[in-house]
């Protein structure tokens, strides 16, 4: 007979009420006036509009600049210290802490004489900090992320979120979608440099302010626009939807099943020897000094210069392909796997595979093409990992041997066709992809529109719903 472990109990109903108020220090929710405070739900956006993000770069005043910098370290330091209450809370009391006690723990620490400091912060982007890592308990507890840690300076990212209440908007009747934003606790307006107009119109929701590691700051404006989905793209003489199939790869970034293929800008293997030579000098300067953070300042440029460079590359490439089919196929590549650190034998090439896949960013092109499709009215596939898209024959559909990375070119024994590899590829994609795109339309009835992702590994749970 073996013993069992009983499971902790959950302290619930007045006895948590009481631990909460004399072990950790949260006050009750009711009022002076004895009525219960009730927590805001969040806004819901408007029906037929999507949220869109548009991203500017600004440049604060040594003021402001200061505000900032204790913004950021507030909203650290907020986020470290509810982690360690909630933490606590449970480990030794069984009291589950969420984000209602957070934020009322956040009220005492404000009026604390030790962190009075935090007043200087306005109290609704600490809030928003503490909803973060509500957010992050939320997705641990779904099994979608790993549990959350606490953020340092020289590691976490610098960035403070302002709702509606913590900034002024006022638009320019002269420019439309562009004008003054002062964020709380400032007076000066932001010096932003609009880049594009926001929608006419549309007034900001949510702002997130932040600064990277080579020191520039950034103002992240979410609004809500009505996005009018492109013209239908057919092919000449009938109504068969345009479709492309898209393999990715390292040799060719991104390999279309018309033979078009986009090189892969190798951005990383082209400032290696720069970012080489920068690390080199950055090991070699006194840590603490000035020199050394002017080092790391001259390091996190180059990175932000290659990150730019990746970023617009793709923004071009995954708009055209938007805009010039109506179907996109694609296949579910398994990231996660193919992005496990090397060990054993082979484990220099596969260190080699990692930093190529890294470098050619596939999860942004996905991500990406997703988004994209489903502003624009396109419909996305997502073929099986397991399809043999690379070795099946994509003239007679006879499937051959597995081939290793290196081969680019082979034979087909059945019909003697001569394929490229990556080409062979796109075009099994293809056809698979219109396969399920066309299974997916039958099912719908004739005045809906196929959804813009179809994935197959969830086609079997979909189709009935359909």
């Amino acid at each position: 007979m073996t013993d069992t472990v009983d499971k902790p109990v959950r302290v619930t109903g007045e006895e948590a009420g009481r631990i909460k108020r004399e072990a950790l220090g949260i006050a009750d929710r009711r009022t002076e006036h004895g009525s219960t405070r009730r927590v805001p739900s969040s806004r819901a956006k408007e029906a037929g509009t999507q949220q869109r993000v548009y991203r500017y770069r600004f440049y604060p005043s040594p003021a402001q600049a200061e505000q900032l910098e204790k913004t950021f370290g507030a909203c650290r330091w907020v986020y470290n210290e509810a982690l360690t209450l909630r933490v606590g809370a449970w480990e030794q009391h069984r009291v589950s802490v969420g984000f209602a006690e957070s934020c009322r723990a956040l009220t005492g620490w404000r009026q604390a004489s030790g962190t009075s400091w935090l007043r200087e912060v306005s109290s609704t982007v600490l809030q928003q900090s503490l909803r973060h890592l509500d957010g992050a308990f939320t997705r641990f507890f779904k099994q979608s992320a790993k549990y959350p840690q606490r953020k340092t300076k020289r590691r976490s990212r610098n960035s403070a979120t302002y709702v509606r209440t913590g900034f002024r908007w006022a638009e320019n009747p002269e420019l439309p979608g562009t004008g003054r934003l002062t964020l709380a606790k400032q007076s000066e307006p932001l010096d932003v440099r609009w880049s594009r107009p926001l929608p006419q119109g549309a007034d900001p929701v949510k702002l997130s302010v932040t600064r990277d590691r080579a020191g520039r700051h950034f103002v992240s404006v979410l609004v809500e626009e009505r996005i009018q989905p492109l013209p239908a793209a057919f092919l000449p003489g009938g109504r068969e939807p345009r479709a492309v199939g898209i393999d990715l790869g390292l040799a060719a970034l991104v390999t279309l099943d018309d033979g078009t293929k986009i090189d892969h800008p190798r951005l990383m293997r082209k400032y290696e020897k720069e970012l080489a030579r920068l690390q080199r000098g950055l090991h070699r300067k006194k840590k603490g000094s000035a020199n050394r953070d002017k080092a790391r300042e001259r390091i996190a440029r180059l990175y932000a210069l290659i990150s730019d460079a990746r970023k617009d590359m793709l923004d071009q490439l995954t708009t055209r392909l938007v805009r010039e089919n109506q179907v996109l196929v694609v296949e579910d590549l398994a990231l996660t796997n193919l992005l496990r650190p090397a060990t054993g034998r082979g484990r220099r090439r596969k260190a080699g595979l990692i930093r190529s896949i890294k470098d050619a960013a596939w999860g942004e092109l996905l991500r990406q093409l997703r988004y994209k499709c489903a502003w624009y009215g396109r419909t996305l596939v997502i073929v099986d990992r397991f399809f043999p898209s690379t070795r099946r024959c994509a003239d007679c559909h006879a499937k051959g041997a597995p081939l290793d990375v290196s081969v680019r070119a082979w034979l087909c024994a059945e019909c003697g066709a001569w394929h490229d590899r990556d080409v062979n590829a796109a075009r099994n994609l293809r056809e698979e992809g219109m396969r399920l795109y066309r299974l997916v339309s039958c099912a719908l009835q004739s005045a809906r529109v196929p959804p813009p992702v179809i994935k197959a590994s969830e086609l079997p749970a979909v189709l009935p719903a359909v």
